[in-house]
Order: structure tokens, then C-alpha cells, then sequence
């Protein structure tokens, strides 16, 4: 059984028991769990369950493990003949989280 979440408006295929990196989640309880509403499709034994937007009664359950920063991206802005240089660093952090659960209730 797999399905495909919406997480910090990106879409993602997940699994049970599979690990991904997602956009920084704030930690909502001290046991490190959440769960996902905003599941757009499901597949399970060979039927697919597509939503509209969202489909209703299906539910992910993830632990989050940690949080890491991406590698360094340089922002650099010029104008010849201007005198005019600008240099900004970023590193975007995020969270891996390991998939516990898909559960479809009827």
C-alpha cells in the first residue's frame, strides 16, 4: 500500500516504514508524532483511490526522527558599471520523517 501526501504544499509518494525528507514541520508534542490529513491518492491491493482534493477518512501516521540543513546555495546579485554587488547565503532546513502507518477507515 502506498499514497501520494501533500506536506508544505509538495507532493510526496509514501510507504509504510520508509523515511523522507519534507520541509521543516514544527514539532507538535513531545512523542514526535503527527498525522497527515492531506492525502490525494491511495492505492491499495491493486485499487486506486484518487481524492478530490483530499480523500476523506484516510489518514498517515509519522514519527519525526530529526532535523538537518541542506547544503549552502549562494545568492549572488550584480549590475555592471553600477558599483552594485550583493552576496547572500541560505541553507534550508529540514525534517526526516519515518512513515508509521496509512490507515483508511470505512
Amino acid at each position: 500500500m502506498w499514497a501520494i501526501i501533500e506536506c508544505g504544499s509538495k507532493q510526496y509518494k509514501v510507504e509504510e516504514g520508509e523515511s523522507l525528507y519534507v520541509e521543516r514541520i514544527k514539532k507538535p508534542s513531545p512523542d514526535n508524532k503527527i498525522s497527515i490529513d492531506k492525502v490525494l491518492l491511495l492505492v491499495k491491493d491493486s485499487i486506486l483511490k484518487v481524492g478530490r482534493p483530499y480523500l476523506k477518512n484516510v489518514k498517515v501516521t509519522a514519527e519525526i526522527l530529526k532535523e538537518e540543513k541542506d547544503k549552502k546555495i549562494i545568492v549572488f546579485k550584480y549590475k555592471r558599471r553600477k558599483n552594485y554587488r550583493r552576496k547572500k547565503g541560505h541553507r534550508q532546513i529540514y525534517t526526516l520523517l519515518k512513515i508509521l502507518k496509512i490507515e483508511e477507515k470505512e
